[in-house]
């Protein structure tokens, strides 16, 4: 059995569902104490607990300790068994986490599967919707993974009640591919996408407005939309695409923060990530090393790795035989190598 330090590192929920998805992909039984115990209400949410059951489902994996509030998981997984999934987080915990806890079991699975969650679809603190879906699932493809994802219902925090349906293929072994991501290639084009819900429309035109004219880039495409949500919401999406890869940085709305402020937490960070030539984004960086690692390694550049990153790879190296190297190569840019051990 594995046992992990919940409290390490980042000290958050990513820890958990790493954990998570490796124990099924591995059969590996796990014992994580300290659950998000540098978070200020420690211990598993509504949200962890949906990632804890749907991998349970999903690997028919004994388990001990899923409670709202325990700071320990006993996870003994079973065999992983495609099919047609529908998983609720129940309330605006965000959809697409628990998404990325389940899709590399699924990834793995003999036969396509077919997934509705519902909650959060564009939530702060983690990847959107369109984030997965224009970014991190054409990278999966990179290495060999087939999956899609199609948005029925936009969901934004607090009302969440968004859905998403997703179709995973299974992977075959040998077809997988180390990724090599190391230069970006030229940017190709880049757009821009406000959407509101419950709000003035021209809120986010403004925040268009606003990144096209402040990115250090051309931007090539702009729109903003009124959408349907259970609930009132924001969000500003620039993604840039560049030969190799493409890119994306998200702001959101909320009571007390100006269109501008929104806008601008979404140009600088871009304007920062095009300046540093790397070919990964920073968030992105975090999310493809269990992927990676899956299909045997690779390597890209990014930014300065994160703390949520570095503890991934922390995690992963507990459940798979591969190492890493983190290498600076100038002041903005940093070389990721994960390769077997």
């Amino acid at each position: 059995m594995i046992r992990i330090d919940g409290s390490q590192g980042e000290g958050g929920g990513q820890i958990l569902r790493t954990a998570l998805a490796l124990s099924a992909c591995t059969g590996k039984a796990l014992l994580i104490e300290n659950i998000r115990a540098k978070r200020k209400k420690p211990g598993l949410m509504r949200q962890h607990l949906s990632c804890v059951h749907a991998t349970q489902r999903i690997c028919a994996a004994k388990v001990e300790g899923d409670a709202i509030s325990s700071q320990t998981l006993r996870f003994e997984p079973g065999q992983i068994k495609s099919g047609d999934y529908h998983f609720a987080v129940g309330s605006a915990g965000s959809a697409m986490l628990v998404l990325q806890t389940v899709l590399p079991q699924l990834l793995l699975a003999e036969g396509q599967s077919q997934l509705v969650l519902e909650g959060g679809t564009h939530n702060p603190m983690s990847p959107t919707f369109h984030y997965i879906n224009e970014v991190f699932m054409p990278v999966l493809a990179k290495i060999g993974f087939a999956c899609s994802c199609e948005i029925e219902q936009w969901g934004f925090y607090p009302a969440g009640g968004g859905r998403v349906r997703v179709t995973v293929n299974p992977s075959i072994a040998d077809s997988l591919k180390k990724l090599d991501l190391c230069s970006p290639g030229r940017l190709t084009s880049s757009s821009v996408l406000a959407a509101v819900a419950k709000i003035p429309w021209e809120i986010a035109e403004d925040e268009c407005n606003t990144i096209v004219n402040a990115a250090r880039f051309e931007v090539t495409q702009k729109k903003a939309i009124s959408v349907d949500s259970p609930g009132p919401g924001n969000v500003a999406m620039l993604r840039l695409d560049f030969e190799h890869c493409p890119a994306m940085f998200t702001g959101f709305g909320e009571l007390g923060v100006s269109r501008k402020k929104v806008a601008a937490s979404v140009y600088r960070e871009a304007n920062h990530f095009y300046k540093s030539s790397a070919a990964i984004d920073p968030h992105l960086a975090d999310q493809i090393l269990l992927p990676m690692a899956l299909a045997g390694g690779g390597s890209f550049t990014t930014m300065e790795p994160t703390e949520h990153t570095r503890t991934n790879m922390k995690v992963i190296e507990l459940f798979l035989p591969v190492s890493h190297e983190f290498s600076q190569i100038d002041a903005k840019l940093w070389k990721i190598q994960i390769s077997a051990a």
